[in-house]
C-alpha cells in the first residue's frame, strides 16, 4: 500500500554569512541532514521547525536548501541551521561543497528500505573525506511509525552505529518521535564543546540520549 510522503523543498540555497562560535552571541550552528532520496529529510525537518507532517507526493529535493529553528539548551539560545541536501547520487558534487562547514550531521535511513540502510557506509565515506575530522555525526533510522514494513532492525541500526562510533536513535517524522532529541542533542555537545572548561568532564552525547530517552518513557506511562 501507497503511504503518504511530504512534498521535499526544491531549489539551490546560496550559502548564508559566516557566523560566531557556539554559545556566542548571534551564533549559529550549521547541521546538515544526510542520507538517500526518500528517507524523509525533508518531512523530518519540517517535522523539527514547525511541528507538521505535510503529507502529498513524494518530489524529491532538488541541490540544497536550509531552514533555521532558535533553540534553548541550558538557558542559552542556540540558532540552528539546517540543510537540506538532495540524496540522488548527481546531486553529490554540490552537498559536498557545505560539508566542510558543517558542524553536525545528521544520517539518515529508512528502517523500511534495506537498500537506504545499506547505503549508509558509503555516506559515512564521503563524510570522512569531506566534513570537519570533528563534525558531529548522529544516526538515525527513520519512518519508525512504519513498523509492519520494517526491513531494518532496530539493533542493527545500533550495532553500525557502534561500529563507527556515534550516537544512534530510531525516529519518526510522522509522529515526531525522537526529531526534536535529536537536534537538541547535537545543539548541546557542540555548546558543551565551545564552552565547557576543559578540566571538567566531558559531555557524553550516547548518555544524553539513553537518559532523555527514559525520561521520555517514564512520562509515557506516569
Amino acid at each position: 500500500p501507497s503511504r503518504a510522503i511530504c512534498r521535499a523543498t526544491t531549489g539551490l540555497a546560496a550559502a548564508p554569512e559566516r557566523v560566531p562560535p557556539v554559545g556566542e552571541p548571534g551564533s549559529e550552528t550549521q547541521v546538515m541532514l544526510l542520507g538517500d532520496s526518500g528517507v524523509g529529510k525533508t518531512c523530518f525537518l519540517l517535522q523539527f521547525r514547525d511541528g507538521a507532517f505535510l503529507s502529498g507526493t513524494f518530489i524529491a529535493t532538488v541541490g540544497i536548501d536550509f531552514r533555521n529553528k532558535v533553540v534553548a539548551v541550558d538557558g542559552v539560545k542556540v540558532k540552528l541551521q539546517i540543510w537540506d541536501t538532495a540524496g540522488q547520487e548527481r546531486f553529490r558534487s554540490v552537498t559536498h561543497a557545505y560539508y566542510r562547514d558543517a558542524q553536525a550531521l545528521l544520517l539518515l535511513y529508512d528502517i523500511t528500505s534495506k537498500m537506504s540502510f545499506d547505503n549508509i557506509r558509503a555516506w559515512l565515506t564521503e563524510i570522512h573525506e569531506y566534513a570537519q575530522k570533528d563534525v558531529v555525526i548522529m544516526l538515525l533510522g527513520n519512518k519508525a511509525d512504519v513498523s509492519s514494513e520494517r526491513a531494518v532492525r532496530t539493533e542493527d541500526g545500533a550495532s553500525l552505529a557502534r561500529e563507527y562510533g556515534v550516537p544512534f536513535m530510531e525516529t519518526s517524522a510522522k509522529t515526531g518521535m525522537n526529531v526534536e532529541l535529536a537536534f537538541l542533542a547535537i545543539a548541546k555537545e557542540l555548546k558543551q564543546r565551545a564552552l565547557q572548561p576543559p578540566d571538567e568532564p566531558r559531555f557524553q552525547i550516547h548518555d544524553y540520549i539513553e537518559a532523555q530517552q527514559k525520561k521520555s518513557s517514564c512520562c509515557a506511562f506516569a
